[in-house]
């Protein structure tokens, strides 16, 4: 059977209850973020030195800034995580089922397919140092791989308050999401206004959930009519436009062309009012959209990049790093263009058609790890489950930041790895799962 025709399969049996609207939502957010990540981060080759030379396009062409309000869909993708975790705690308390069942299940579902890219990334540097690579090499290779990792150490905090917040949201309602937004500002302003910057990574928590909290509300039916939405996010623009222009916020909504800040690292409020004005635009266009995801062919193709999209995800930037590294072995074969000028442009097409071209197969093939079943045996305790989702998020966030320089006599430099394997460990994530069958089965809310 063609995995199309399983997708069509899969399609045939989805619930008609099911908001189909969500999974194209998820699908639709890992597209623009990995043709982003595609278009931002190029190189050219130095014929004089024969290097291959990194380049920031939001730099270099500083026009391309604007598209970031377009290609950052990560608040999107937070949106649709409180939505489907929602779905999932609702489901849970419907069956009975623990905290601990409920978080032991959601943290299999991500730590999973995660582990074998970190722990690849771990051997191929040492690999690199073994054949004489220089460590600011190999660090600057495994961060840019690693850089899809960052949002799994977040998401996977946000997972293990999810049933709190959802209860604080159930609570008290637009007010609670008022709560983290003003929790947001206010380091906003610590961080302009007073120049105090170390609360502002606390926002990673405040912003994230603030866009979590939408989700929520979508899930409930607390969101107003398509014109009503519509309205709040041409406002929402319109703020977003303001603090920027006569604020002190960035431009670009994704990546730090101004190392001074950035609107991401660490997040700042602009992102919530960017997932508001997203999220409005979207949500007013949801009963067309449903209208046509009620039809087979658009509804398997949702169904077939959601049964492979954290393999997508996480892999994607691999495929481009190298992609670099044959470049640079051949030359610099493909990297003798100039970024911005018009053969760059022209030749962008093609560039994001060879990289998925090597993205696809590679995803079909490593994407049954998404798929595998808890292994059998009693529910860890909570503080067991809870701790080991802090150690692997822990690892998660210093193998993004940091990445591998390949000395396998620096303790620190494995602390990620380490960490990442202690975690799984102690969640019980097997590390070499057995075979399963990896027919496509649809993203489970």
């Amino acid at each position: 059977m063609s995995i199309w025709t399983t997708a069509q399969s899969m399609a045939d049996k989805t619930p008609a209850d099911r908001n189909r609207y969500v999974d194209f939502l998820r699908a639709l957010s890992i597209f623009f973020v990995i043709i982003g990540h595609w278009l931002i981060a190029t190189a050219v080759f130095d014929e004089s030195t024969g290097a291959l030379v990194p380049v920031d396009v939001l730099s270099a062409i500083p026009a391309t800034q604007w598209l970031t309000w377009l290609f950052q869909v990560m608040p999107i993708f937070f949106i649709v995580g409180g939505y489907s975790n929602a779905i999932s705690i609702e489901s849970a308390k419907a069956k009975n089922q623990r905290y601990g069942e409920w978080l032991s299940g959601r943290l299999h579902r991500l730590l999973t397919p995660l582990l074998l890219l970190v722990v690849v990334w771990a051997l191929l540097s040492v690999i690199m140092y073994i054949v004489g690579a220089q460590p600011e090499t190999i660090t600057f290779a495994s961060k840019a791989a690693l850089v899809p990792t960052w949002f799994l150490a977040i998401y996977t905090m946000i997972v293990l308050l999810a049933p709190a917040s959802y209860a604080f949201w159930r609570r008290y309602g637009w007010a609670s999401l008022a709560v983290f937004i003003g929790l947001a500002i206010v380091m906003d302003v610590l961080f302009f206004q007073f120049d105090i910057k170390w609360p502002s990574w606390s926002n990673y928590f405040w912003v994230w959930l603030a866009v979590h909290h939408l989700g929520f509300a979508w899930f409930d039916g607390k969101l107003g009519k398509p014109v009503v939405m519509l309205a709040i996010a041409i406002a929402a623009i319109g703020i977003l436009g303001y603090i920027i222009f006569n604020g002190p916020y960035p431009l670009a909504m994704a990546g730090s062309p101004d190392k001074a800040v950035s609107n991401s690292l660490p997040p700042k409020v602009s992102l919530i009012i960017l997932g508001i004005a997203q999220f409005g635009l979207l949500h007013a266009i949801q009963k067309p959209m449903q209208k046509l995801l009620a039809g087979r062919t658009a509804w398997s193709l949702t169904v077939l990049v959601n049964s492979m999209i954290m393999t997508v995800y996480l892999w994607h930037m691999t495929i481009l790093i190298l992609a670099f590294g044959a470049s640079y072995l051949s030359d610099g074969f493909g990297m003798n263009l100039v970024a911005g000028s018009e053969g760059w442009w022209l030749s962008r097409p093609l560039w994001i058609g060879v990289l998925a071209a090597f993205l696809i197969p590679l995803a079909l093939g490593l994407s049954f790890l998404e798929r595998l079943p808890k292994p059998d045996g009693p529910t860890l305790s909570t503080f067991r489950l809870v701790f080991g989702a802090c150690l692997s998020g822990l690892g998660i966030a210093l193998a993004s930041l940091k990445g591998f320089n390949g000395d396998p006599t620096s303790i620190f430099a494995w602390s990620a790895i380490i960490l990442l394997i202690a975690g799984c460990l102690t969640c019980g994530i097997r590390l070499l799962p057995k075979s399963q069958n990896s027919s496509i089965q649809a993203a489970e809310s």
